[in-house]
This record gives structure tokens, sequence and C-alpha cells, in this order.
């Protein structure tokens, strides 16, 4: 969350998060993926999408449930949104993300 809102402040910060989302780290690719975790309307649609692009057909787990988490917080906010992310990535996306992101569709 603390990213989340340095990044929430300072827009600069977002090329950083997209290098974090490729990085060979997991944890920081990780929290390039949930840093807009309870961000509700003031989600960066764009963002958020080409940051989970960025961490397509992971056999990671633990990228793939952090793309489930952050689709199933922002489900809450914007339904829509995320079943079209996921029906036009499902193929690329794990079971697991699918599950998570799905929870409450």
């Amino acid at each position: 969350r603390t990213i989340g809102d340095i990044a929430l402040q300072y827009p600069q910060v977002e090329e950083t998060l997209l290098l974090w989302s490729i990085d060979e780290n997991i944890w920081l690719r990780r929290t390039a993926i949930t840093h807009q975790i309870l961000r509700k309307e003031q989600m960066n649609e764009v963002l958020l999408e080409k940051i989970l692009i960025n961490n397509l057909n992971q056999v990671e787990f633990f990228i793939n449930k952090a793309i489930g988490w952050i689709l199933r917080d922002y489900s809450k906010t914007n339904p829509k949104w995320v079943t079209d992310f996921i029906e036009k990535n499902k193929d690329s996306l794990s079971n697991l993300s699918i599950k998570e992101g799905s929870k409450y569709l």
C-alpha cells in the first residue's frame, strides 16, 4: 500500500512500476501488480492492464495469485472491466488468476 500511495501522489513513479512488472525479481513484479489494491474508483486501468499483460503466461504461484487478488479487488468496483479483461486474456491467465479474479463476478 505504501508504494500505491506514492504512485497515486507522484504519477512519474508509473515508469518504475512498469519496469518492476517485468523484473526478474518476483517480489518487485508482485508489488507492481498489487500496488493499486483497494484503490477503487482511483484505479489507473491503463497502468493496471499494462502491468497485468506483462505478467500473462506465468507459472509462478505468487505472480498468478497477485493477479487474481488485484482482479478480485477491482471487480468489486468495476466488474465489467474485470470480466472483459479475463475474457480477453483467458488463454494467457492461469486458472488460479481466473478463479481468484472471478470470485465476486
